[in-house]
């Protein structure tokens, strides 16, 4: 089993009126991401307590495959979009695993 080189978490808060486009669109990354090389784990979550927040979190074997997946194509598209679609911009923090990966 490999364990994770890079994790990021992405924190998004849609506008009220661009929630349901949203929501359709990261949804359609999720099996497109999942199935490119160095991707470990890649999920989608919505807030509990707030319907405008979603949140990716994702890891991969090293840094250099998110780097290459942010760089493809519908990626970059998405980053243009993003000023349309989120109230602020999104919150991307990369993290370091601590504890054993036995996913």
């Amino acid at each position: 089993m490999t364990a994770p080189g890079c994790t990021l978490t992405a924190t998004l808060r849609a506008k009220p009126e661009t929630r349901g486009e949203l929501l359709a669109l990261l949804s359609t990354f999720i099996d497109k991401s999942r199935s490119e090389p160095g991707c470990l784990e890649y999920q989608l979550q919505v807030s509990k307590d707030d319907p405008l927040v979603f949140m990716f979190y994702e890891n991969w074997v090293e840094r250099a495959d998110l780097d290459r997946h942010m760089a493809l194509p519908y990626q970059q598209e998405w980053f243009k979009r993003q000023p349309e679609l989120l109230a602020q911009p999104a919150e991307m923090q990369f993290f370091d695993m601590v504890g054993p990966y036995d996913r």
